[in-house]
């Protein structure tokens, strides 16, 4: 039966969006009724009901365009906000002198603020002090003078709708944070459930193959080798501490969707975990031990001491023997990361590195100790014949790879 894809959706700001789809409707009603109740106020009252005629029919025929951010459009707002405009400046035109020096309301009244709160809900507070500021002018200039009502509304409207957009931007950086985390909770339970699958299969299968074929030899314990190091390679893979999390979220029209996707590659400019670049080298005769935390390094210099670590095991198998085997072992000290790389072959006689080196065979010269120059680091290496070799990698944490 073919699995579904489970899509996870979230709004925190939705419920805004239908509190001022409401808001708009009740506070159109309420200019009219205003309107109505003032009628004995309006010298050209034709004016206002034509007005409130384009405001009853705009309202109710732009409400799918608050519904969502993705349906609220620059175009939208742009004609809302001139219609709001318009009704304030067409209020001394309407009214007589007594009910403008009364402080009496605009044509669109408290209407006005929905055209700004739908700048702040689009936007952000910047788009919301983008919009208050055309109506506080318009404002005072319907009132002709900047008097103390006038200024106290204008004001209100001004911090109401600043504050709002802030809070918006908080919930939306909330809302991504909140879908991020989902997104690691399904992916860690989805690795643990393949581990668990591969542990009860794939592995098992390998781990058995690889028994086989010592006790058989000949072929058979060639593919037992083959076998086991297909088996760490596997359960290196199926690590949750050594996996990064791949992760998304978008912001659609009904909220933030939450995804698994690939990331590709690193940011050069920020620290990278060291162990998935090294779980790799793990085989069946090489044994990798790392701390239960990422060990972070830059990631020109994380890639380079890998690469110096890959050095050291080629150096391995090239001069101790099909049958040596290795150890790597990773160290998270406070100021250096130090990763120690030593195994049980017949180690290096006195002598033999200067005489590679003489020989123009520099592997340890420049793959190793000229990574680690660059580095800023220092590569060590200890060899005593017959009890094998080890090479310590120590790297600053704050090394940067240089230009090769």
């Amino acid at each position: 039966m073919a699995r579904r894809e489970k899509v996870m959706r979230m709004s925190v700001e939705q419920p805004l969006w239908r509190a001022l789809a409401g808001y708009r409707v009740l506070t159109m009603l309420y200019a009219v009724g205003l309107f109505a109740t003032a009628y004995d106020e309006y010298d050209r009252a034709g004016i206002a009901i034509v007005y409130y005629v384009v405001l009853f029919v705009w309202t109710l025929a732009t409400l799918p365009f608050v519904q969502n951010a993705a349906a609220c459009t620059k175009r939208f707002l742009a004609v809302d906000l001139a219609i709001a405009l318009t009704g304030i400046l067409l209020t001394p035109l309407a009214v007589n002198d007594q009910h403008i020096q009364s402080g009496g309301p605009t044509l669109p009244s408290i209407w006005t603020a929905g055209s700004v709160l739908a700048y702040a809900i689009k936007g952000g507070w910047r788009w919301a002090a983008f919009a208050s500021t055309p109506v506080a002018v318009a404002n005072l200039v319907e009132r002709g003078a900047p008097a103390r009502d006038t200024v106290h509304n204008v004001i209100l409207v001004w911090v109401a709708s600043i504050a709002i957009g802030y809070v918006v931007e908080v919930a939306r950086a909330s809302e991504r944070t909140l879908a991020r985390a989902l997104e690691i909770e399904a992916a860690t339970r989805e690795r643990e459930r393949l581990a668990r699958d591969i542990h009860d299969g794939v592995l098992q299968v390998l781990a058995m193959v690889q028994r086989r074929g010592v006790v058989l030899g000949g072929e058979a314990a060639e593919l037992g080798r083959m076998a086991g190091e297909q088996e760490v390679a596997l359960r290196t893979l199926v690590s949750g501490a050594l996996l990064p999390v791949s992760r998304a979220s978008e912001n659609a029209a009904d909220g933030a969707v939450v995804r698994i996707v690939e990331e590709p590659s690193y940011d050069e400019d920020a620290p990278v975990d060291l162990r998935p670049l090294l779980a790799p080298y793990a085989a069946a005769k090489v044994s990798f031990a790392e701390p239960g935390a990422p060990v972070l390094l830059p990631a020109p210099a994380a890639k380079e001491l890998a690469a110096a670590v890959g050095a050291a095991l080629d150096n391995v198998r090239r001069h101790a023997g099909e049958h040596a085997r290795a150890w790597i072992l990773v160290e998270d000290e406070p100021g250096d990361v130090v990763v120690t790389v030593r195994d049980d072959g017949p180690g290096i006689p006195e002598g033999r590195l200067a005489q590679a080196e003489g020989e123009g065979r520099l592997g340890v010269a420049l793959s190793i100790r000229g990574r680690l120059r660059e580095l800023g680091g220092s590569a060590e290496l200890i060899s005593v014949p017959g009890q094998g070799t080890e090479v310590e990698l120590k790297v600053p944490k704050e090394a940067k790879a240089g230009h090769r």
